[in-house]
């Protein structure tokens, strides 16, 4: 023992000293080795018999070879691109057209129609959106599985019991915010408390464990051993898989190599499984159902009520979808009383997939489209419109009034979503317990998806429609009855397509999307004014009502229930134990969450007349809705047209842009009375000189406008004009007209698109500008700099292109004596000329650094021999001794 000690101490010291020798040749290497590779550069060293200048023969020749690799190359990525972008999804196309044609004949005829060449790019857009499809599917098929083997597969599907016994145990699961926004719960606490005690909200809670621990028993009398032996060997198939060859697999599997980019021929084989792919997800997920659901039409007779609805595939084979997940439900039932357990899994799977895709398309695609036609026809007055005029306009383009419908029924549920999130941050926690917080870290829309019966996700359909239909009536539809009734003339809103102004919607478009839009958007003082109201509101009906404990809590009262709540969670980790393996998995889950108490609810005093002052608060809120949408819906359009009206006159504008003018008007107004009311309490003299500081930081920044936002886009859109618009549509013999108010416009397009390529671009002098000027921002704005290194610069480049060309045209061509045409022709096509000479400048200039580059190369490969390092000296003013350079030499 006394020797094994002894070699142990040996072993490690000697561990230790070479690790210190290893810590001091690394240390030695940093402190003089590094420095001395930094300060030398490297030499080539070439052949002795390197001629001054490369023979014509081996430039030829190394010509040749750079061409041949190049037509290589481009002989390689042409067969991946017709590859990609062309047998597959022609062959998507062609397969998909073959199979919905209802045909035998064009069975047959499938290997020619792949060789057609009929509508050749028709049918590969067309492919492309199959692939993109087929892709899509495969990769939520498999996303879905993911879902499953960690979320954990429902109880219906792991034991005997079929969907709709199972359907119960999940009655008091906390509902799952569906159809796109936080969808409305129906399950509601039972058996309210006593007046005037403190209650904690926690819905459900009350009969949480006795369910579960039914729960619990069902599983077990339901459980069989042959169950559960299938259950293990399906795991244990999940198990049996080696992690280093499936590692080593990914790694060898690039996007490169899948693709064909590396310069090898694997992707064929690629190409031919996506092709397969394909076929069956074509053959699985759109042939079958739509056939199975056209069947069923025309067996019940709904045919032609179908063909009437312009969306007779896509309605035929949500059908087909509905009708094959009763089926499987059906044979997953079979399968379960006659034992098969292997085809009850495969169906129970099969039916979580299409539930899953239903849902999907209910929640994501129908119910937004619902609010958007929902808002659609409580809106019909406001513009002066017809439910006949909707129709005719669904008739002549379906499918796009139908996309707008829905883009518009998506905002809709997008800003009711995030109006709930901010609800959140000033309510307290509970008060909204029959809304699904999408906050939550536990929230899985999936996995609910999964788990819960169709019927709940159909109840909680249901009442979100009229939850969400009542606010439109409530915030569209009677404010404007009551706009027709107090202010007849001031409805309908004018959206016509062109306006007789003098000023071109094109340029207002421009302009509200380019200035008005991003300033209020990229603005953070909206959102807090907003929740600012609200906060104010709730205190107010707080107070009115008795219910600020309820809307807001009460801190003492928080204080005091958090440490009983401690001394509760103390006195159930004594009591409550662990429960045994035989009591399952999810007993032990549920006794641990039950050991931390109910998360997310604070008690509140509960006053006297609760459901009173509740009814009271929800008309309070009512009313302040109905006189905010009111307020909405009137004041930003009433001071857009005053001031439209300074500028286009009497003539009649798009209501868009007078709503934005008047809203940027009132933002503008609100911020500076905040402003103003921040400064109040800190005296006159501060006020006097924060107004200097801001005054100083205006006038700057108008200067700044001015150059940046006036006159480059000016120039910029003028130049624009003359290089490419004028050109093109105005014919020799014709003046071209300029309008400086759209080149203007234009040119803000344009300077913000330059903008964002420069900023994405390398390194060079204007991004850099750029960047320093955005980071020192409005506050900090350098007036000096900007108009040194930005504005004067730009500005005279911009200004050089534009007069040179016209003092050729104008001064120097007339004095060469030629004819007038001639002087015309010169004139119009100065600009596109000098244009094209500068492209040709600068690709000669690339071709110019190519052939350097290809001369060295050619070089390089037949006469080097070796590279040498030598040391970095500065130039000295004397040119007398210098040491030898030469220090190594690489042979």
């Amino acid at each position: 023992m006394k020797d094994n000690s002894i070699y142990l101490f040996r072993s490690q010291t000697y561990v230790e000293c070479v690790g210190q020798k290893e810590h001091l040749r690394n240390l030695f290497i940093i402190l003089v080795y590094v420095p001395a590779v930094l300060s030398s550069s490297i030499k080539n060293v070439y052949s002795p018999d390197m001629p001054s200048r490369l023979p014509i023969q081996d430039i030829f020749a190394g010509l040749v070879t750079s061409i041949g690799t190049a037509i290589r190359y481009w002989f390689h990525y042409t067969l991946v691109a017709f590859a990609w972008l062309g047998v597959v999804p022609l062959t998507a196309c062609r397969i998909y057209k073959c199979l919905f044609t209802g045909s035998v004949s064009s069975l047959l005829t499938l290997p020619l129609d792949m060789l057609s060449t009929d509508n050749l790019l028709a049918d590969c857009l067309q492919g492309c959106f199959v692939v993109t499809c087929t892709l899509c599917a495969f990769i939520s098929l498999v996303w879905l599985r993911e879902q499953i083997v960690h979320g954990g597969a429902p109880i219906w599907l792991e034991h005997a019991a079929p969907p709709f016994n199972a359907a119960g145990h999940h009655h008091n699961e906390a509902p799952a915010g569906g159809n796109g926004a936080e969808n409305v719960a129906p399950d509601q606490p039972a058996n309210p408390p006593a007046e005037n005690v403190v209650v904690g909200e926690n819905p459900d809670a009350q009969d949480d464990q006795a369910e579960e621990e039914e729960e619990d028993n069902e599983e077990e009398e339901d459980a069989g051993g042959e169950d559960a032996a299938d259950a293990n060997n399906g795991a244990q198939d999940d198990m049996n898989w080696n992690a280093l060859e499936w590692d080593r697999a990914a790694e060898e599997l690039t996007w490169e190599r899948m693709l064909g980019l590396d310069g090898s021929l694997v992707f064929l084989e690629h190409v031919f499984w996506v092709v397969s792919l394909n076929t069956l997800f074509i053959l699985v997920f759109a042939f079958c159902p739509y056939h199975i659901g056209h069947f069923s039409l025309v067996g019940l007779g709904f045919e032609e009520h179908v063909q009437a609805s312009h969306f007779e595939g896509l309605i035929t084979t949500i059908v087909g979808y509905i009708l094959l997940a009763i089926t499987l439900i059906i044979c997953h039932g079979l399968a379960t009383l006659v034992k098969f357990h292997r085809s009850r899994r495969l169906l129970g799977v099969c039916y979580i997939v299409v539930k899953v895709s239903l849902l999907v398309v209910v929640e994501i695609g129908v119910f937004p489209l619902i609010c958007g036609w929902w808002l659609d026809i409580c809106s019909l007055e406001m513009f002066d419109a017809t439910l006949k005029d909707r129709e005719l306009s669904f008739q002549s383009a379906p499918g796009t009034t139908m996309f707008l419908h829905w883009l518009v029924g998506m905002v809709y549920v997008f800003y009711f979503a995030s109006f709930i999130l901010l609800l959140r941050e000033v309510l307290r926690p509970g008060v909204l317990w029959f809304l699904r917080n999408l906050n939550d870290p536990d929230f899985n829309p999936v996995q609910e998806m999964i788990h819960l019966p169709i019927y709940r996700h159909l109840r909680r359909f249901i009442l979100s429609v009229i939850v969400f239909g009542s606010i439109v009536l409530l915030m569209l539809w009677l404010p404007i009855r009551i706009i027709k009734s107090l202010l007849p003339n001031f409805l309908p809103y004018n959206v016509m397509l062109y306006s007789d102004a003098p000023v071109s919607e094109l340029s207002l478009e421009l302009l509200l999307l380019q200035v008005v839009l991003p300033a209020l958007l990229e603005q953070g003082h909206t959102r807090q004014w907003l929740k600012g109201l609200v906060r104010a509101w709730t205190v107010t009906a707080g107070y009115l009502l008795d219910l600020h404990s309820y809307l807001l809590g009460d801190q003492e009262e928080n204080e005091n229930s958090a440490n009983q709540q401690v001394n509760n969670n103390q006195h159930a980790r004594n009591n409550n134990a662990i429960p045994v393996v035989g009591e399952g998995l999810h007993a032990a889950h549920q006794a641990i969450l039950q050991q931390g108490g109910p998360v997310g609810f604070q008690p509140y005093r509960r006053p006297l007349n609760f459901p009173l002052r509740i009814f009271l608060l929800i008309v309070f809120m009512c009313i302040t809705l109905l006189i905010a949408s009111l307020i909405c819906l009137t004041l930003p359009v009433f001071a857009g047209r005053w001031l439209m009206s300074f500028w286009t006159g009497t003539a009649k504008i798009h209501e868009l842009y007078t709503a934005a003018c008047g809203l940027y008007v009132c933002w503008l107004t609100i911020r500076a009375v905040t402003v103003l009311v921040a400064w109040m309490p800190q005296g006159r003299r501060v006020i006097f000189q924060k107004v200097k500081e801001w005054s100083l930081m205006i006038m700057k920044t108008l200067i700044v406008a001015v150059l940046l936002a006036g006159v480059v886009p000016l120039l910029l859109g003028l130049l624009f004009e003359l290089v490419i618009v004028a050109p093109l549509r105005v014919p020799l013999d014709q003046t071209p007209l300029f309008y400086p108010w759209q080149d203007w416009a234009l040119g803000v397009l344009h300077a913000k698109i330059i903008a964002a390529i420069t900023l994405m671009g390398p390194q060079w002098w204007l991004k850099t500008v750029i960047e320093q000027v955005y980071a020192n921002g409005i506050r900090n704005i350098d007036l000096h700099y900007i108009i040194r290194k930005l504005a004067a610069p730009v500005i005279s480049v911009l200004l050089l292109s534009l007069c040179v060309p016209y003092v050729i045209a104008s001064g120097v061509v007339p004095l060469l004596g030629v004819t007038a045409e001639m002087q015309n022709l010169v004139h119009r096509r100065i600009y596109p000329f000098l244009l094209m000479v500068v492209v040709l400048m600068g690709i000669l200039s690339f071709q110019v650094r190519q052939f350097k580059r290809l001369y060295e190369h050619i070089k390089n490969d037949k006469y080097l021999v070796g590279q040498r390092l030598v040391n970095y000296e500065r130039k000295s003013g004397k040119q007398g001794t210098s040491p030898p350079p030469a220090q190594s030499s690489q042979e």
